[in-house]
């Protein structure tokens, strides 16, 4: 079926997006846009928008962008095709005629499928007659029930050279060779692919059956046999159990991936369906973005052995380049010498229910691993450590996430180093304890400076924060779309603010759709075309906080990070101070240990926000001193 341009174009302008997306999320009116908490993601706040005038959505979290066609692809998880139906029965529009060339394409894939099931069947006839004795012999040692065995479709293929060529005769010997069935060779005749071997169906995601796996009864190699590539079959695109492990992922709410064929069917039959497994390979990009539209965070559960965790770490690069927020892997790894085949059968379901329960997630994954990769103990090893991290980190095409991974190594790099320097240091910090305070201290607390202390006396430090975090947004428009979450959670009391951040939020949208990237200037020139013009340049001279963002030259990357770090704070703090509130309220009402003990500790969140702030700003003001002096 041809479908031109025009016709497609057709289809999404007679589409209201917000209408079908809302059939499924609950959309919140926003300016001219909608917004909603993301469903490619969990997330608690929104950054999901939906905009009805050019027709596409896009989320600032996990950068998932589309039209209404991709919407039902990515979201509801149909073919391309059926998307397209069902939006034009919908919209009242007929689809175009069917094209010759392509009704032959796909009578010629229906030959194809029809060959699979019926060799599929075959196999599993081979399986349950006399000559499959020995290979049901192998099923019960692995103790696999009849049952289990119909419903995964295995079967038996004699060790032939043309049993099965015979039984589909009626096919053709070029049709069962595009299917994978025979093995051609040169000047000799075509005879079975798989002979001598425990056969296991492939099913696509529809549940008809594609290609096979191989196992040898016996000695011999392979071990497994896989079909080639197909017009019906990609390797590095399909997942084994796929169709089975679907819906039942919905279920459980994960997605486990296992490293075989037997391992998916031992754990079905322990009660765990929603099981995978890549065909003999690590897993691609393709699998990998299969699996989250399933779940948000993959389980690998992979063996204990050394391919098992080289396997685990394969995985773990791949997925480095494709992580967005809220998306990741976890990894399970199982007892030395064990896969989940061999656990289940030997302890039972909830032994590995227990390791299901308690996953190291992929950042641990990647920081023990390269932890572990040498020693340590010079300068360039340490140095060495350091290197590795920054370039996994670098590797991560989704700034947010690679940002949260640079901190997160390079304070696990220092507190590290800085536990194994403190060990060290014992014997010498006890003779020095009488020299220290009461509190076992040697620091003081950082005092902010008095032209900030003023400040927050005068207006608040919400509106001073809010204040220098707007104008930073003005000096840096990159990193309004970093944000988008954040700035969806503020709540400022001030309406100009409130409404200059609104407006910066719409031209993020804009933006993230046209693939421009807005410069100070530029976006200062279009808030005046919209009567912002006063408030923005008020906020630029403004001073009540002065910090690196708000300064016209200061060192982008320092900036950058000094107003990841003040938004932290301005998000925080409020949310905090209702939570003191609440447990305030409820101690005034009646004492409780416990709601003593939350008052007491949010109380010290309040004071770590407050320090850090006040860190904030005293770093800007060394650096100006510093700087004056210089001069």
């Amino acid at each position: 079926m041809t479908l031109s341009p025009q016709f497609l174009d057709e289809l999404r302008a007679r589409t209201l997006l917000s209408t079908l997306i809302g059939r499924t999320t609950k959309l919140q009116k926003a300016g001219r846009e909608f917004r909603a908490c993301c469903p490619f993601h969990n997330e608690k706040t929104p950054s999901f928008y939906v905009n009805d005038d050019k027709g596409f959505y896009h989320c600032f979290g996990c950068s998932a962008h589309g039209d209404a066609i991709r919407w039902m692809t990515d979201q509801r998880g149909l073919p391309f095709m059926d998307a397209v139906k069902e939006l034009a029965q919908a919209a009242g529009m007929e689809l175009p005629a069917l094209d010759p060339r392509a009704a032959e394409k796909a009578e010629a894939a229906k030959g194809l499928h029809e060959a699979c099931a019926d060799a599929a069947s075959w196999f599993t006839d081979q399986l349950n007659g006399l000559a499959g004795a020995e290979a049901r012999s192998v099923l019960e040692k692995r103790g696999i029930r009849s049952e289990t065995a119909r419903a995964f479709g295995l079967g038996y293929a004699p060790d032939s050279r043309g049993k099965l060529k015979d039984a589909l005769k009626d096919y053709g010997d070029p049709l069962l060779i595009e299917a994978g069935l025979l093995i051609s060779v040169e000047q000799k005749t075509p005879y079975d692919r798989f002979r001598g071997r425990l056969m296991i169906p492939i099913r696509d995601p529809r549940g008809r059956t594609v290609a096979f796996g191989g196992r040898i009864i016996g000695e011999g190699e392979p071990k497994y046999l896989n079909s080639p590539e197909t017009p019906l079959f990609d390797k590095g695109r399909t997942l084994y159990n796929l169709d089975k492990a679907a819906p039942a992922a919905r279920k459980t709410g994960r997605i486990l991936v296992v490293e075989g064929y037997m391992d998916v069917i031992a754990l079905a039959q322990a009660g765990f369906e929603e099981a995978v497994a890549p065909l003999g390979t690590a897993l691609t990009e393709a699998q990998l973005e299969r699996l989250w539209r399933m779940s948000d965070v993959p389980i690998l559960c992979l063996d204990g052995d050394s391919a098992g965790q080289k396997a685990a770490i394969r995985a773990a690069h791949r997925a480095l380049p494709m992580l967005a927020p809220g998306r990741s892997l976890a990894f399970v790894t199982l007892p030395q010498g064990q896969d989940p085949d061999d656990l289940v059968r030997a302890k039972g379901a909830p032994a590995f229910e227990a390791l299901l329960k308690t996953p190291e997630q992929l950042v641990d994954k990647l920081w023990k691993y390269e932890l572990e990769f040498e020693a340590h103990d010079t300068p360039e090893q340490k140095a060495g450590l350091k290197a590795r991290l920054n370039e996994l980190a670098g590797t991560i095409s989704d700034i947010s996430v690679r940002k949260e991974y640079e901190t997160d190594f390079r304070n696990r790099f220092y507190e590290y180093f800085q536990a194994k320097r403190r060990s060290s240091l014992q014997p010498l910090q006890k003779k020095q304890q009488g020299k220290r305070g009461a509190t076992g201290q040697w620091k003081q607390p950082i005092e902010p400076p008095s032209h900030f202390a003023k400040a927050v006396r005068n207006r608040g430090v919400d509106t001073i924060l809010a204040q220098a975090v707007i104008a930073g947004l003005l000096r840096h428009p990159p990193e309004i779309g970093r944000h988008m979450a954040e700035l969806g959670r503020l709540q400022l009391a001030d309406s100009d603010l409130e409404r200059i951040a609104e407006k910066l939020v719409d031209l993020a949208v804009e933006d993230a759709h046209s693939g421009k990237t807005l410069d100070s200037e530029g976006l200062l020139t279009i808030l005046a075309a919209s009567g912002f013009d006063i408030i923005a340049h008020d906020l630029l001279r403004a001073d009540q906080l002065s910090c690196s963002f708000t300064q016209k030259d200061a060192e982008p990357a320092q900036a950058r990070a000094d107003l990841d770090e003040a938004i932290a704070i301005l998000v925080s703090r409020p949310e905090v101070d209702a939570a003191l509130a609440d447990a305030t309220a409820e101690m005034q009402a009646r004492y409780s240990d416990e709601a003593f003990e939350r008052q007491v500790a949010l109380v010290k969140e309040q004071q770590a926000l407050d320090a850090r702030l006040a860190n904030l700003v005293q770093a800007n003001e060394d650096a100006r001193v510093f700087s004056a002096e210089g001069n």
